[in-house]
């Protein structure tokens, strides 16, 4: 029987086409905003909860999301209107990094045998072991995800633009902000089950890169950002059903960075606040 026909690659495609979607959606914003710190920081804290929750006996995807959504606003709150900088984060960066050690001695001395390759798993991630219930819960939050994101787009766009005027017509430019990392912090959870904790920035970051390096209006370049991410997850889970000894995480970066790569030879970068503004 092929590989493609098997459940664990259905539900690993199902899945990861709707996790890969959410990420080129909020990785637009995340790299137009110059927040990627925030992606790398919560990816570190995706780990730590993960680690937490399973020191303490619970579904690692409990202390996965409130770890990563929990932590966006953290970070949101104690940065200028939404946006956290880099003081912030690398203070809270190294609070997460001291946890993350802590948590992950207690399970591996204390709990380690019931699910031994569980912090593998959230560091590497794990696609082609989900199963019908966690595939329907992913789809779920990736399809919630995007949504959210799509109905703040516009505002949130004019925010990141020119965050002076629109606070000045309206715009709630710190609820916002918080509700964008909201976000990304559920986005990140999400990405951690394809690629890992170590990898979920790339997914992030490198469609959308590619995005806004390929075209400057802004929303051809969020529909372009999600449409790379799911491409890039479909090749890279192609490539390592095919090559069995290809970790899935793996491959789908290389395809991701292999595109962003090429956008050198297509075009130079010419994506700007002008182009934004016309929107």
């Amino acid at each position: 029987m092929s590989t493609l026909t098997q459940p664990f690659f259905q539900h690993a495609l199902l899945a990861g086409t709707f996790i890969a979607l959410a990420a080129g959606l909020v990785g637009y914003f995340l790299v137009l905003r110059a927040q990627i710190f925030t992606g790398d920081a919560l990816s570190h804290v995706a780990f730590t909860g993960a680690m937490a929750a399973l020191a303490g006996g619970y579904d690692l995807r409990l202390g996965l999301f409130a770890g990563t959504v929990g932590g966006g606003l953290l970070l949101g709150g104690i940065g200028r209107k939404g946006r956290p900088d880099d003081v912030a984060i690398g203070s809270v960066f190294a609070w997460i990094l001291g946890l993350g050690a802590f948590f992950l001695t207690v399970y591996t001395t204390s709990r380690s045998g019931a699910q031994g390759g569980a912090g593998t798993s959230v560091l590497f991630g794990s696609i082609f072991g989900l199963n019908a219930s966690q595939t329907l819960l992913a789809v779920l939050i990736a399809v919630a995800v995007c949504a959210a994101l799509l109905v703040i787009a516009r505002p949130l766009l004019f925010a990141t633009v020119d965050e002076a005027v629109a606070a000045a017509r309206g715009v709630p430019v710190r609820a916002l902000g918080l509700g964008f990392l909201a976000l990304v912090g559920a986005c990140a959870g999400e990405a951690t089950q394809a690629v890992g904790s170590l990898l979920l920035l790339g997914l992030l970051a490198a469609p959308a890169g590619a995005a806004i390096r390929l075209t400057d209006r802004p929303f051809r370049a969020l529909g372009l950002s999600a449409g790379l991410a799911v491409l890039e997850m479909w090749i890279g889970l192609l490539l390592s059903a095919e090559v069995p000894t290809l970790p899935p995480s793996f491959a789908i970066m290389a395809t991701a960075t292999a595109v962003y790569g090429a956008t050198f030879l297509v075009r130079p970068a010419r994506a700007g606040r002008a182009g934004i503004a016309e929107a």
